[in-house]
């Protein structure tokens, strides 16, 4: 009986707290709360071992979504400086990605939410961390894209982070590449983006930009605008009726330059326009259908 692993035993003797377990040797406690289906005295069921809070060795007839040495994409449900981040592996206790196997910036440290591929590591004392899979893990998951998705839309997560740039995994198995050229921060470890294909490859991989289309970019003068309202909560008493001399006062921008910004943002879809004031359009604004 070890932790991390399974094991087929007899099910011994029940208490008002669960079930002794037995491989005919020695026994071990299977809680009430880890008991996933009717059983009864006499039974030969699998269970998985682990160590409780007291640290004994315990059992759970949960399934974990990740063993040792067989990976999975795991959900990161908590996050802390000291530590590091907590996987959901299926069993009531999470288990711990190190903040030494975490990229070296803080910023860039998963958040819950994320997904991590990943495989479990189960120490002497029975304690679960978690360890990252390899490129050479990763390699046999891939598949070689086809030139057809040149500056087609492709979504991923990040698995592996360098310098120049992130590695993703997208949700068709091809791997790709962004740059720190193409981004305007660096995604999260464990993050999923949606990006644009920019190139395919010899060797089947893509490189993906984050960036906004040309076409889609707001100007500068859309950009200032835009946040002036968010400074004033949303809303402003300017629109394309205003007076040109108010416009140049408050923006610095000529009444032609100031109406085109606002003509890109209402194209964008970010903001309407009433009674001569500019407001925010929030999702809330958008009439479902």
């Amino acid at each position: 009986m070890k932790p991390g692993t399974f094991e087929t035993l007899r099910v011994d003797e029940q208490v008002d707290y669960g079930y002794f377990l037995t491989d005919g040797e020695k026994r071990v406690l299977l809680h009430n709360n880890e008991v996933t289906e009717e059983i009864q005295v006499g039974d030969e069921i699998e269970v998985f071992f682990l160590v409780d809070s007291t640290d004994r060795l315990s059992a759970t007839m949960k399934k974990p979504f990740i063993t040792e040495g067989e990976y999975g994409w795991t959900d990161v449900v908590d996050v802390r400086d000291e530590y590091g981040a907590f996987i959901n592996i299926g069993l009531a206790k999470d288990a711990l990605v190190g903040k030494d196997n975490l990229p070296f910036l803080r910023e860039v440290w998963p958040e819950p939410g994320d997904k991590l591929y990943c495989t479990l590591k189960v120490t002497n004392n029975g304690r679960f961390f978690v360890r990252l899979a390899t490129e050479e893990i990763i390699k046999p998951l891939l598949k070689n894209a086809d030139r057809e998705l040149f500056n087609k839309e492709i979504s991923g997560t990040v698995y592996r982070m360098i310098v120049a740039g992130s590695f993703i995994i997208t949700d068709e198995g091809y791997k790709g590449f962004i740059h720190s050229t193409q981004r305007t921060r660096e995604p999260r470890l464990g993050e999923r983006v949606t990006g644009r294909v920019i190139d395919v490859k010899e060797d089947g991989t893509v490189n993906i930009s984050l960036l906004p289309r040309k076409h889609e970019a707001l100007s500068d003068d859309a950009e200032k605008i835009f946040a002036y309202m968010k400074e004033r909560g949303g809303a402003m008493p300017y629109s394309d009726k205003s007076d040109a001399e108010d416009i140049k006062e408050r923006f610095s921008l000529s009444k032609g330059a100031f109406k085109r910004a606002i003509g890109h943002l209402m194209k964008a879809g970010k903001v309407y326009q009433e009674g001569g004031w500019t407001y925010e359009k929030k999702e809330e604004d958008v009439p479902k259908g």
